[in-house]
């Protein structure tokens, strides 16, 4: 949800319009810079911002956040999912199947 009168006032900006005017132009901006590659930060957090910021949103999640730890990024802080090898979660079902799971049919 969005509080588009107060994002108008924080902006400087008399109307959603000039919101959606100005949002256009920074994308564009950002594109025609050459800025525009994945950022880690954003695509692999839970939480960016301020130290107090992200510590909500963890307290927020309650059990959801046991074991994860927010840590401070260039001029952010970030609350990461903890990385899991993707192979241990399937290493059994991608093993090769071998002769003991063979059955030789008498043709």
């Amino acid at each position: 949800m969005i509080n588009y009168q107060k994002l108008t006032e924080r902006l400087g900006v008399d109307t959603y319009d000039e919101v959606k005017i100005y949002h256009k132009r920074w994308v564009d901006d950002y594109i025609e810079n050459g800025k525009n590659t994945r950022d880690d930060k954003w695509t692999k957090s839970i939480a960016v911002g301020n130290r107090s910021f992200v510590e909500r949103v963890k307290s927020l999640m309650g059990a959801l956040a046991i074991g994860r730890k927010s840590t401070e990024a260039e001029d952010s802080y970030q609350l990461r999912e903890s990385a899991v090898p993707y192979i241990a979660l399937f290493r059994g079902k991608k093993d090769d199947i071998g002769p003991e799971n063979a059955f030789f049919w008498d043709v």
